[in-house]
């Protein structure tokens, strides 16, 4: 492919690659200091999805803590937060049966509201439109930028038209450079220029490997009888065994519509385990099923969550830019949520961002983001439950025992802190571990995953080069199916990865089917070796949730 053709080059003040919660927040934040310091400064949002919200999949349950601070008048504004929470249930399950327990404290809901966070961000857009950012969608950032000396100054948009064998075909454009004083990575869970950040900048240096877990949601509308708008269900238990972390959660919003979902920590160690068929036979039990029978499911998706919480964080500042929201991980996993803080770390990046190009300045490492985070309350409420997460490594029952005494007795005052393991060394061998009997899906309330794809609307250009990298493609063969039975199979929640053989049933092989992918990066975090690399395939690619 050739290189010769020079990239259209736009600048800015600021560049914000991500227009999820904490993307959208930080540039808001900017706008409005700007404007009330009667000051010019120019803000751009780049979105690798077709539009904004298109990759935005979660519970979700809002705190609207953030957004409070952030636009106060935003229910005069027109706010898709429609369902007020009313109703905390916790449930423990069995495979006949469900028992309810004491909510955690965390887990209280009372001021939330349940949300499609899609929604929430296409309204973010409107609003930070208003105000004179200038959003683009479709736009994946496929490169970081450098200076000569070695400072971030932008990113590079993939380019377009390139064909399967990497050469440009009749429709290629360059990408182009969008290059910034200041550029923000918001890209969300196991963002792909992040972990290049990490490598050249150490920034995961001196905390803990981060830890992530995968959440497979759909959507629902079911019958108007069987519909509690605000009712909020979360379980754990059946049909995970006690040493693997999980859970489901159900929310009835509006208009008949029920979010429901399962999330699967991937320190996991059976590698016959599929978080997808978990998911499904989840929703067979006698405690859950009537709820969607009658029911019409409307959309699917999956994505992992960063599950680390304090003692992951990393360095969030380097030459010529900043770490904000999940990328870095600043989600509350005993509360299950995490937009709140997400939009918090946007919103102090940008008033510290603001204070350091206002007077003229554009210091190498902006440190008074990280000082205002750890002086925040961002840093206190992911302090009090640090220990919670690593204490279910200790298995379902212990995690149970120990959180109940963080959350009524030390209320995070421990003077230790628990860590964390890189959740693809948790992965066992085939051969110590049971096979798991799945059962076929009724097509009723349990799907294939073929079936749950094509109601993503994912969609990818098939003549484009396969953004899922081996970085040894031997490896699928002689070690991941040697010894793991090819976990990927089962990881995926999207049908990727597939072992073909040969009609004797012999000589097998790896294909990928990119086109299916949901952008979920489970791949790139629990594959056991990490062989496999996510990289942003053409903008626009990828899911499209309407209302996730």
């Amino acid at each position: 492919m050739s290189e010769a053709m020079e990239r259209e080059v736009m600048e800015f003040d600021v560049l914000i690659v991500g227009a999820g919660p904490s993307g959208l927040a930080a540039a808001i934040r900017l706008k409005q200091l700007a404007q009330e310091k009667g000051t010019d400064l120019s803000v751009c949002v780049i979105e690798k999805g077709s539009e904004v919200g298109a990759h935005i999949l979660s519970g979700a349950i809002v705190e609207p803590r953030a957004l409070n601070e952030l636009v106060p008048d935003w229910k005069d504004k027109g706010a898709p937060l429609l369902t007020p929470a009313k109703d905390d249930r916790f449930l423990f399950m069995t495979a006949s049966r469900a028992f309810r327990l004491p909510t955690p404290p965390s887990m209280h809901n009372e001021g939330n509201y349940i949300v499609s966070l899609g929604n929430l961000c296409r309204w973010l857009a409107q609003q930070a439109e208003g105000l004179g950012v200038e959003i683009y969608a479709g736009f994946a950032g496929a490169e970081v930028l450098y200076d000569s000396q070695g400072r971030v100054e932008g990113v590079a948009t993939g380019d377009m038209g390139v064909g399967r064998d990497g050469q440009p075909t009749g429709t290629y454009t360059r990408g182009v450079a969008l290059k910034a004083k200041q550029t923000l990575f918001a890209e969300g869970c196991r963002g792909s220029l992040t972990k290049t950040l990490f490598e050249r900048f150490r920034l995961r240096e001196g905390v803990d490997p981060q830890t992530y877990g995968i959440g497979i949601k759909e959507l629902w509308e079911i019958e108007p009888a069987k519909h509690r708008p605000g009712l909020i269900l979360h379980s754990i238990g059946w049909p995970l065994d006690s040493k693997t972390y999980g859970g489901s959660f159900l929310y009835h919003l509006e208009n008949n519509q029920v979010a429901v979902g399962f999330v699967v920590g991937l320190d996991y160690a059976n590698p016959h385990l599929s978080p997808f068929e978990e998911f499904q036979r989840f929703k067979t039990h006698p405690a859950i099923r009537p709820t969607f029978e009658g029911g019409r499911r409307i959309a699917y998706g999956a994505r992992a969550l960063s599950e680390g919480g304090l003692q992951a964080i990393p360095r969030l500042t380097f030459p010529g830019g900043l770490l904000i929201g999940d990328t870095a991980g600043f989600l509350n996993v005993a509360k299950i949520k995490g937009s709140h803080t997400a939009m918090k770390s946007g919103m102090l990046a940008a008033e510290a961002v603001y204070a350091a190009l206002a007077g003229g300045a554009n210091p190498a490492e902006i440190t008074a983001y990280p000082q205002a985070l750890r002086q925040s309350w961002v840093w206190s409420e992911l302090n009090q439950i640090r220990n919670i997460r690593p204490s279910f490594h200790w298995g379902l029952w212990v995690g149970l025992a120990y959180s109940a005494v963080e959350a009524y007795v030390l209320r995070g005052k421990a003077p230790w802190t628990l860590h964390h393991r890189p959740d693809h060394s948790a992965t066992g061998r085939a051969a110590d571990h049971p096979r798991i009997d799945y059962p076929k899906p009724d097509g009723k309330v349990s799907f294939d995953r073929l079936a749950s794809v094509f109601i993503s609307n994912t969609n990818h250009e098939e003549n484009q080069p396969i953004h899922l990298r081996l970085r040894d493609p031997e490896r699928p063969i002689a070690v991941n199916l040697a010894l793991y039975d090819a976990p990927e199979q089962r990881y995926c929640p999207a049908g990727v990865y597939e072992i073909i053989r040969d009609g004797a049933g012999g000589h097998p092989r790896l294909q990928i089917n990119a086109q299916n992918c949901v952008h979920c990066k489970t791949c790139d975090i629990k594959d056991p070796t990490q062989n496999i690399d996510w990289s942003v395939p053409e903008g626009g690619g990828g899911p499209n949730y309407p209302n996730m």
